[in-house]
C-alpha cells in the first residue's frame, strides 16, 4: 500500500530513524578513553572508530538512496535495518579494536538507510512549500538522539563498562528496526520508480551535480555538519581532559549543546516556510561562524572554561540546525523525482566530511582546544560561502 500523507505518527518515526547517526555516534562518545584503554588504542586511533561509521554511512547513502529510487522505500529501509540491528549486537562482543572498526563500518553501512530513506519518504509526501517544514521536524525529533544519548551514555559509563553502553545501542538499534518494519509504509509509487542500471544512476546524479542550487545547498548542509562534527568528536577529550569535566558532566553539557538543536529546528518550521529557507540559512551560517570564532579566540589565549564551552557549543550546534534543514530543504526541491538520489549525496557529502574531519581533530591529540576550535572555524567559512552561492543561484 503507498502512502499519500505524511501523518505527525509517521513523521516522528522518521525523524528517530533519521537520528540513527547521533544515536551511534554520540552514546558512547564518554566511553571512548576506557574503550582506549581496553582495547589497547590511542585516542586517535579510537576517534577512527567514529571515522569507520561516518565512512559507512556517507557510502551507503549512495548505494541505497538510488536503490530506493528503483525498488521502493520500505523494502531497502527493512532490509538494511536489520543488517544494523545485527551488527550493533555483535559490537558488543567485540575483541579488538580492529574487529570494532570493521563492525562500525557495517554498522554505518546499514543505518545509512534511515537516513536518506526516512528523508526521501518524508520528501515524497511533502509539497515543495512544505518540504522545509517537514524536514525541521524530522530534524528535531531526530535532534533528541544527541540530546539523551550522551546523558545515557555517560550515566552508563560511569556505572558499568563499554560494553553495556553498546548494548543499549543494540537495543535502540532493535527498536528501530521494529518501527521501521511496521510504521513506514511505502511512498514511492511503482510508477515513479526508475529503472534502468549504472547508466541511468549515472545520469540522475550528472543532472544533480550540474545544478548550482542543488550543489551549493548540497555544500552548506556538509560543511555546516563539518563544523558540528569537530565539536563532537574532539569534545569527549576537550572536556573531560582540558576542563577536567566527570563523564557525566560531560554528557550533560554535550546535551545542553545538542538541545540547541532540537530549539533551532522548531523555530524553523514555524519561521521557514514564511520568510524563506534561504533568509534562515545564512543565519544559521552566521551563527556558526562566530561560535566557531569565539571558540578559536578562548582557546589560543588559553582563556576556555566551562561555562563558555558550553555557551559556544550552544550556538554552533543551533546554527547548524537551521543550516542544515534550510540547505537540505533547498537542495532537495531540485531534486524532482529523483529525491532518493538526491538524499543520497546529501547525506553521502554530510557523512564523508565527517569522516574526514574526525582524524584531522584528533591528529593534534586530545589537550589542547585549538585543533577543534580551528576546524570548526575552516568549515563555517565553507559554509558561508555555499549558503551565499545557493540564495544567489536560485
Amino acid at each position: 500500500m503507498t502512502a499519500r500523507r505524511l501523518t505527525p505518527w509517521l513523521l516522528a518515526t522518521l525523524g528517530f530513524l533519521a537520528g540513527v547517526g547521533p544515536f551511534a555516534t554520540d552514546m558512547y562518545l564518554a566511553s571512548f578513553t576506557d574503550i582506549a584503554r581496553d582495547l589497547g588504542g590511542t585516542p586517535a586511533t579510537v576517534q577512527l572508530t567514529l571515522t569507520a561509521f561516518l565512512l559507512g554511512i556517507g557510502a551507503g547513502q549512495l548505494v541505497l538512496g538510488p536503490v530506493s529510487d528503483r525498488y521502493g522505500r520500505r523494502p531497502v529501509l527493512v532490509a538494511s535495518l536489520a543488517v544494523f540491528a545485527a551488527s550493533s549486537i555483535a559490537l558488543v562482543f567485540s575483541p579488538t579494536l580492529a574487529v570494532f572498526i570493521a563492525l562500525r563500518l557495517v554498522q554505518g553501512i546499514s543505518g545509512a538507510a534511515g537516513i536518506v530513506v526516512s528523508r526521501a519518504v518524508a520528501v515524497d509526501l511533502s509539497e515543495d512549500d512544505t518540504a522545509v517544514r517537514a524536514l525541521s521536524l524530522m530534524a528535531m525529533v531526530g535532534g533528541l538522539g544527541p540530546l539523551i544519548a550522551p546523558p545515557i551514555g555517560g550515566a552508563i559509563a560511569e556505572l558499568a563498562n563499554w560494553q553495556v553502553v553498546l548494548g543499549v545501542l543494540a537495543a535502540i538499534a532493535v527498536v528501530m528496526l521494529a518501527l521501521g518494519a511496521l510504521v513506514v509504509p511505502e511512498s514511492l509509487p511503482p510508477e515513479q520508480r526508475h529503472t534502468g542500471g549504472f547508466a541511468a544512476l549515472a545520469a540522475r546524479f550528472r543532472a544533480l551535480l550540474t545544478d548550482r542550487a542543488f550543489v551549493g545547498g548540497t555544500l552548506a548542509f556538509a560543511t555546516g555538519f563539518g563544523a558540528m562534527m569537530a565539536y563532537i568528536s574532539a569534545s569527549p577529550f576537550v572536556g573531560q581532559v582540558v576542563l577536567r569535566m566527570s563523564p557525566f558532566a560531560y554528557a550533560l553539557a554535550f546535551a545542553a549543546g545538542a538541545l540547541a538543536l532540537v530549539l533551532s529546528n522548531s523555530l524553523n518550521a514555524r519561521i521557514a516556510p514564511r520568510v524563506g529557507p534561504g533568509r534562515m540559512l545564512v543565519l544559521g551560517v552566521v551563527m556558526i561562524a562566530a561560535s566557531a570564532l569565539a571558540l578559536t579566540v578562548l582557546a589560543s589565549t588559553s582563556s576556555l572554561q566551562i561555562g563558555s564551552f558550553i555557551a559556544c557549543a550552544f550556538v554552533l550546534t543551533g546554527g547548524t540546525g537551521f543550516t542544515m534543514s534550510n540547505a537540505s530543504a533547498l537542495a532537495l526541491a531540485r531534486a524532482d523525482e529523483a529525491r532518493g538520489s538526491g538524499a543520497a549525496l546529501l547525506g553521502a557529502a554530510q557523512f564523508l566530511v565527517g569522516a574526514v574531519v574526525s582524524p584531522v581533530v584528533g591528529l593534534w591529540g586530545e589537550h589542547t582546544a585549538l585543533p577543534m576550535a580551528v576546524v570548526a572555524l575552516v568549515f563555517a567559512a565553507l559554509a558561508f560561502g555555499a549558503a551565499v552561492w545557493t540564495v544567489r543561484a536560485r
